[in-house]
């Protein structure tokens, strides 16, 4: 599975960004899309989860500012930020599994300035 992220970029805090994560492979068959993020010297966290049928989950940090959606006939999901804070600074990855094995994409840099 190859996974292509677009999108991300600087943003000033209160700001939005949307970034989007096209796979190679049908949303059908992968069942489930992730965003994970990962910060400077922290851990990488999972920011935002769906699956094919449209089941959502958040990291409470981001609930209610944050919505991931799908388009199956793009294979694409997205992930729509709102109310960016400076903490929401962090490399966001694209994440699927897939027969027990883990696909990233190349993550993408969000910025928030304050």
């Amino acid at each position: 599975v190859q996974l292509v992220e677009s999108g991300g970029g600087l943003v000033q805090a209160g700001g939005s960004l949307r970034v989007s994560c096209t796979a190679s492979r049908s949303l059908f068959v992968i069942g489930a899309m992730r965003w994970q993020r990962q910060a400077p010297g922290k851990q990488r966290e999972l920011v935002a989860s769906i699956t094919s049928g449209g089941r959502t989950y958040y990291a409470d940090s981001v609930k209610g500012r944050f919505t991931i959606s799908i388009d199956n006939a793009k294979n694409t999901v997205y992930l729509q930020m709102n109310s960016l804070k400076p903490e929401d600074t962090a490399v966001y990855y694209c994440n699927a599994r897939l027969d027990y094995t883990d696909y990233w994409g190349q993550g993408t840099q969000v910025t928030i300035s304050s």
